[in-house]
């Protein structure tokens, strides 16, 4: 049974949660059709089964703060406001893309709403929101820098110094940890003497928190406490979100081998845009026809952005020196 939603947490909020993971949801599985059918170039890493995460943190943050994300990061492009004809687009390698082409699924950049970045190399998301929320704090800036990160990269050095760093300086930042239990094929438990990232924030004196990654509303309580404090005191935080995907690794490997159809089953059980619809209707938040509405309206925005980016040009060739240094504006 789905948890009793925070009366804090009005209706209108509750149906903006519902709807952005409906949006990450279908747009994927838009992508993950596109890729069988030879349109997408490239890795497509899905972020099926993990949608609560991107959609209860980015609902607290302002284009000016900035998320710095991972190879899996459509979702928290989504979330933070890329539109999905941009996103499709990208994947696409289309000029209309969010990055006009050049940055592919892992390599998303949208600095107009804060997107700052996604990347194929595993950590270097972490320094890069910490370094983020040291120049916030140099510039008296309320913002923050957000990272998200999987499991595996808990165990690289750049989470460490990270972390610690945000720590004795104070920094507005916050980690968020998708623990999904498999780094690729690796399960996190045969690599880690403790699995439960979240534990280790008290060892560098910062809060630090465990939670159920699935459930929307737990997130976006989390992330709500978080950035209040790294707005109102420069203090970092560190969440880990236990979750899972649903889908394999990258699109086109294989999804068995390394972990049980009945524990995928017992996840989709579990599935985060299920168990929040379940809940809006147990608790009378919203009634069938209004969930209706929002499904039908984001099926249609998901078809249009296929097709916008279907229909878009290829970057010209000519171009592509373009957009790698940055070009002095002379008077």
């Amino acid at each position: 049974m789905a948890n009793e939603p925070n009366s804090a947490i009005n209706k209108e909020t509750l149906l903006s949660l519902y709807r952005t993971m409906l949006v990450i949801r279908r747009c994927e599985e838009q992508l993950a059709k596109s890729y069988a059918a030879g349109l997408i170039h490239g890795a497509c890493h899905t972020y099926v089964g993990e949608e609560a995460i991107a959609t209860g943190v980015c609902a607290h943050l302002n284009k000016g703060d900035a998320v710095f994300s991972t190879h899996r990061g459509h979702g928290h492009a989504l979330a933070k406001g890329v539109p999905p004809s941009e996103l499709i687009a990208e994947l696409y390698g289309r000029i209309t893309g969010c990055s006009r082409g050049r940055g592919g699924s892992m390599h998303l950049f949208s600095p107009e709403v804060g997107m700052m970045g996604t990347s194929g190399i595993v950590g270097p998301c972490i320094l890069q929101a910490t370094g983020a929320g040291y120049s916030f704090k140099l510039l008296k800036q309320d913002n923050v820098g957000v990272a998200f990160f999987g499991d595996g990269a808990s165990n690289n050095g750049a989470f460490h110094e990270g972390i610690n760093l945000a720590s004795i300086w104070k920094l507005p930042v916050l980690f968020i940890c998708e623990n999904n239990m498999y780094a690729t094929e690796v399960p996190f438990a045969n690599v880690a003497g403790h699995p439960d990232v979240g534990d280790r924030g008290d060892v560098y004196g910062l809060p630090s928190v465990i939670i159920d990654g699935n459930d929307v509303m737990g997130v976006y309580e989390a992330a709500q406490e978080a950035v209040r404090r790294a707005r109102s005191g420069a203090v970092p935080t560190l969440i880990e979100c236990k979750t899972y995907r649903t889908r394999a690794h990258s699109e086109g490997m294989r999804d068995a081998g390394y972990r049980t159809q009945e524990e995928v089953d017992e996840w989709k059980a579990r599935d985060p845009i299920n168990m929040h619809r379940k809940r809006l209707l147990t608790h009378d938040i919203a009634t069938e026809q209004e969930l209706l509405a929002v499904e039908t309206s984001v099926q249609a925005e998901i078809e249009e952005a296929a097709e916008f980016a279907k229909n878009s040009a290829w970057p010209d060739p000519a171009t592509a020196a373009t957009h790698v240094y940055y070009e002095v504006q002379h008077a």
